[in-house]
């Protein structure tokens, strides 16, 4: 009987930690968008066109512009349309881009150096930030 117990104990433990909390899925969810966005960057300078970052509350993708229009990068694996783990998300980012859009877009050009922002994704109960340098360094707060 009391081997149950133990073991009735355990199960508990390991499945209450094996269930993400909220906070751990919006950090996964920030690393994983810091890490495209580096990718998304050097790409946008290898490349020579301008890339962005467009994100809504429930997903996010990167766009690349083709002459005067953004059209999506959906054949490229890495930079595709992804949706969030905790739909809706709310988003902001600071300083304000000098053109507020919604989706909320984040333009990275062909020069290697830009400006330093910090983008905070955040659910009801808590909140991550991904911040960026201005020189391709991303991290999560």
């Amino acid at each position: 009987m009391v081997v149950l117990v133990i073991v009735g104990i355990l199960m508990g433990v390991v499945a209450f930690n094996a269930m993400p909390g909220e906070r751990q899925v919006l950090q996964n969810d920030a690393q994983r968008i810091a890490l495209l966005m580096q990718l998304a960057r050097d790409e946008a300078i290898v490349r020579n066109r301008p890339i962005a970052f467009e994100a809504d509350t429930d997903h996010y993708r990167f766009l690349i512009r083709d002459g005067d229009k953004w059209e999506p990068m959906s054949q490229d694996e890495l930079l595709r349309e992804r949706d969030f783990k905790r739909a809706p998300i709310s988003l902001s980012i600071s300083p304000p881009v000098a053109a507020e859009t919604n989706p909320l877009r984040i333009v990275f050009g062909r020069e290697p150096v830009d400006k330093p922002f910090v983008l905070t994704l955040a659910t009801a109960d808590t909140s991550v930030a991904v911040r960026a340098d201005g020189i391709g360094h991303f991290t999560v707060e």
